[in-house]
């Protein structure tokens, strides 16, 4: 069995296809459909363009995550 979900993303429609073994249980076949839905990030698109952010807004805030992340790499070293 073959679960097809439609999306759409950037006007493109796409399609997550989930292949069911024999016997395989559904609860873990849907699992495989969230996991594989969570990595389309069809979620997190939809929610960021719920609310214009500035250009500017947006570039200070992907700066300030860098300076996190290169943070916490330090603080690992040491």
């Amino acid at each position: 069995m073959i679960i097809f979900a439609p999306l759409t993303r950037g006007g493109v429609n796409i399609m997550l296809i989930i292949q069911i073994k024999d016997g395989e249980n559904i609860d873990r076949a849907l699992k495989r459909y969230k996991r594989k839905f969570d990595k389309t990030g069809t979620v997190r698109q939809l929610r960021s363009r719920t609310a214009f952010h500035k250009p500017s807004v947006v570039n200070r805030a992907k700066i300030q995550k860098a300076a996190y992340i290169q943070n916490m790499r330090d603080n690992l070293e040491n």
